[in-house]
């Protein structure tokens, strides 16, 4: 799950070298932590969440795969 973030992130923003992405697992959730350059936020966020909303969407059909829930947060 953790490089299906660190994938989708890498292609929309314009400092790659820049992204970094944690995964760590509380009880039965997975919670990753995006951080992005400071100019890249908006990119990641996209207009109204919604990028940010759909690629919450795949974390949380690739986490019901193995019976998990998730939890994506974007780090300033």
């Amino acid at each position: 799950m953790k490089e299906l973030i660190a994938f989708i992130a890498r292609s929309l923003v314009d400092d790659p070298d820049a992204v970094t992405v944690t995964e760590r697992e509380e009880e039965d959730t997975v919670i990753i932590d995006l951080a992005v350059a400071k100019s890249d936020l908006g990119k990641v966020i996209g207009k109204q969440g919604r990028t940010a909303r759909a690629m919450r969407t795949l974390l949380a059909t690739a986490a019901s795969k193995e019976g998990k829930r998730s939890r994506m947060d974007i780090l300033e």
